[in-house]
């Protein structure tokens, strides 16, 4: 599997949460480095650059929020994925974190279960030429091989750029993205279109799935998500 051998940098200063995250990631298959200041964290990143960062908000000598933007400023680190791991659950801090470019966020206490399904949708994301196999969400389901989507067996009519939004969300269930993220994750950060034209988008992507609309869902002054729940 593509996240077998996985670098997953772990930054984090509560040593049971630190020791915790690191046991989980082990037991997935992954490779987890530990790091309890922003420091250690940095340093990490000089000797091996991981696939992916789980950053706490809270470090004692830098936020994570700075660490973040610092990470984001270096050319050679901005594919690194980065989860931001924290106990602020305002949706200010959230528009933060994912404005400052972290890919997802996860607020304390979370489940060992909940993170590593987290992370092998980040994985995947990372790699999407590994997700081959058909996706479902509900009555409707994609295939990947022959870019075609239907519900309840029956195949509907989609858009190119709203079979991308579908594939990308289906991909990634469960997880909310900013507009600013589906158009580099879905678009690509070399086109130039404004971030209101996810919203069209997203309204042409709920009309072609019919009585399945409601798997798009809008979380307000943060962006959408596909839900299974």
């Amino acid at each position: 599997m593509m996240t077998d051998k996985a670098s997953i940098l772990i930054i984090e200063d509560e040593p049971s949460i630190a020791e915790l995250i690191e046991y989980t990631m082990a037991g997935s298959g992954w490779s987890p480095i530990v790091a309890s200041t922003a420091a250690e964290g940095w340093a990490a990143i000089q000797r091996q650059t991981p696939q992916l960062v789980l950053l706490d908000w809270m470090l004692p000598d830098q936020s994570g929020l700075r660490f973040l933007s610092r990470l984001r400023a270096e050319r050679q680190f901005q594919s690194i994925l980065v989860m931001m791991l924290t106990a602020k659950s305002m949706e200010e801090d959230k528009i933060s974190g994912l404005d400052n470019g972290a890919d997802d966020y996860m607020t304390k206490p979370f489940s060992p279960r909940e993170l590593t399904s987290r992370v092998k949708a980040l994985l995947r994301r990372k790699n999407p030429d590994q997700t081959i196999g058909i996706m479902s969400a509900g009555a409707v389901t994609l295939d990947p091989a022959s870019c075609s989507v239907a519900m309840n067996e029956q195949k509907i009519d989609i858009g190119h750029a709203e079979y991308r939004l579908l594939k990308f969300f289906m991909a990634n269930p469960d997880r909310v993205f900013s507009r600013s993220q589906l158009l580099d994750k879905v678009w690509g950060d070399h086109v130039v279109i404004e971030e209101r034209t996810v919203d069209v988008h997203i309204l042409r992507l709920r009309k072609a799935l019919h009585e399945a609309d409601n798997l798009i869902r809008t979380v307000r002054s943060v962006g959408y998500m596909l839900s299974t729940k």
